[in-house]
């Protein structure tokens, strides 16, 4: 069953002509301020702008200015939002958070709106784990709100600590709508529970970090990585061969590959079967399968994979029963995962395909 349709919901942020940053700035705290203060403050909004850090012009909401001394609020930098990258990240997120609560028919637009109460993070984390969790299923009070993510981030802890994940959320910032946090926790939850998707990597952004110091408003920028490589989110930190030839040496890299199409063929040809791309024609799993038939000299019954894979699951599937062959012919467990595979990662195909080339490179 196929995700119900859905459309981004956009917030634009109008502006009038003569609204700077200064006006509401000053704007919104005249109201709060004594007048003297309020000059302070848009003289410390002036060199805040003019700092060479800083951008031109700075998009903060009033809400933003109004700190406690020492307090800090952190917002993107509007440039960041328009980054491909950092687009193409929530949107495979909120598709894959879609995809995984599709029977219970909830719909996620916008994440920061969408998953601050809770509800969509017990319902996501129930999915993924398997479990149920003791929380009311609505609330509508903040202290009711915020006692449901309690529970729910602690066992996300509960799961991602023992693996080394650096907690960079909380319940504060996640019922905050602090999208930064958000992101950061559904990174970690996609890479723990090995969701079929492939995050963008090396995505980083800009954030305007705007601290309250001796009354007056400090702005800084700060770089904030949320993904780096699927390998490095994975804990997988050693690197092999096809990590340097990836890196340094792309000419030998065509060599291995050609070398492998050469390997290949020469089997499954014998099913008047051929392959001329890697990348692609081995995602979903039915090529390995029958590879590893042919390499171990014995006939797959056809019930144990999916011949003409249609969802991403049966591909899945495809490729984890290949894995299963594999490790029957005394090869070790396979470094990529099936998912990395299905979603066309090169270096994880590769490094399949030459461990099977390593053992079985003398077979006719």
């Amino acid at each position: 069953m196929s995700a119900p349709g859905r459309s981004p919901t956009l917030r634009p942020h109008r502006m009038k002509k003569d609204e700077s940053f200064l006006g509401k700035l000053g704007g919104t705290l005249a109201r709060k301020k004594k007048a003297k203060e309020v000059s302070d403050l848009q003289e410390e909004g002036k060199n805040a702008i003019n700092a060479p850090m800083s951008p031109s012009t700075i998009d903060i909401h009033p809400e933003d200015t109004l700190l406690e001394e020492n307090e800090e609020r952190t917002m993107i930098d509007p440039n960041s939002k328009e980054d491909p990258k950092f687009k193409e990240l929530i949107k495979v997120l909120i598709d894959w958070i879609n995809d995984v609560l599709v029977e219970e028919r909830i719909i996620v637009k916008q994440l920061e709106e969408d998953l601050y109460d809770g509800q969509v993070l017990q319902k996501l984390l129930e999915k993924l784990a398997d479990r149920k969790l003791n929380v009311a299923e609505v609330t509508q009070s903040e202290i009711g709100q915020k006692q449901k993510l309690q529970t729910v981030l602690e066992t996300v802890h509960d799961l991602l600590r023992p693996h080394g994940w650096t907690i960079k959320w909380n319940v504060d910032s996640i019922h905050g709508k602090n999208l930064i946090s958000i992101l950061h926790l559904l990174v970690a939850l996609a890479m723990h529970f090995r969701a079929p998707i492939r995050l963008p990597e090396h995505v980083s952004v800009q954030v305007v970090v705007v601290r309250k110091r001796e009354g007056l408003l400090q702005t800084a920028h700060v770089t904030e990585e949320l993904t780096t490589t699927t390998e490095m989110m994975m804990g997988r930190f050693e690197r092999d061969a096809f990590d340097t030839l990836f890196d340094h040496a792309p000419d030998k890299l065509n060599v291995v590959k050609k070398s492998l199409i050469t390997f290949v063929n020469k089997h499954l040809n014998k099913l008047n079967l051929e392959v001329t791309e890697l990348e692609t024609q081995f995602a979903d799993g039915v090529y390995l399968v029958l590879l590893m038939g042919l390499l171990e000299d014995y006939f797959v019954p056809l019930h144990n994979f999916y011949l003409t894979p249609e969802s991403s699951d049966q591909k899945v599937h495809n490729v984890s029963f290949a894995f299963e062959l594999m490790q029957d012919g005394g090869l070790k467990k396979p470094k990529a995962r099936p998912e990395d595979v299905v979603n066309l990662d090169l270096k994880s195909t590769l490094r399949v395909l030459y461990n099977l080339f390593t053992k079985y490179k003398n077979v006719e």
